[in-house]
């Protein structure tokens, strides 16, 4: 067996941090699509959404800074004994890690890092209580105080210790098309 272990909100675009949008309902059409045509060597494993299981939904978006400091290291490392634990018993011969770029928590190779003194802890509970187009709007508000930074999620840098082996792909939402093209490599190879 082949085992592809994706982020939840690759598949199901209902778990992104603000509510879904166009591109991650392109984004889940394209990664559906393609590990329903593998066939029956390779199984899928989407693991709990860390960021969900700590903040729950809707939620602000935030830095990995600010996860860090709310104890996101905690709850990453549930998920991430959950996956060492399936991957244990199942024993697959090739495992496939999916992420998302900039995610604090899913980011392979890249995460978001801002200032957690800096951050409106305060807009937390407030932002449940919005619809949609106020959490996009909020959203966008937020997120440009963060940067972008060569350093994975919280999660993947947990996984990236415990399953080097591994092959490992992000997957930008605003390169879809190169994001596919690089997970189709990735399960093509030997």
């Amino acid at each position: 067996m082949k085992l592809i272990i994706i982020s939840p909100c690759l598949l199901s675009p209902f778990y992104v941090y603000r509510g879904s949008g166009e591109k991650e309902y392109r984004t889940a059409a394209v990664i559906r699509k393609l590990v329903g045509g593998l066939g029956g060597e390779w199984q899928l494993l989407t693991y709990p959404c860390p960021e969900y299981l700590l903040m729950g939904w809707p939620r602000a978006p935030a830095s990995r800074e600010v996860f860090e400091k709310l104890g996101m290291y905690r709850k990453a490392g549930e998920v991430a004994r959950f996956i060492g634990r399936i991957i244990g018993e199942e024993k697959p011969e090739r495992m496939v890690f999916v992420g998302v770029k900039g995610s604090p928590t899913c980011g392979v190779f890249h995460t978001s890092s801002g200032d957690p003194e800096g951050y409106p802890y305060n807009v937390t509970e407030s932002f449940r209580r919005m619809n949609k187009k106020e959490r996009f709007r909020i959203s966008k508000k937020l997120s440009r105080s963060f940067k972008p930074v060569e350093k994975p999620g919280i999660l993947f840098e947990i996984i990236r210790e415990m399953f080097p082996e591994a092959v490992y792909v992000e997957f930008d939402k605003d390169d879809i098309d190169g994001s596919i093209r690089r997970l189709e490599e990735a399960v093509e190879r030997p």
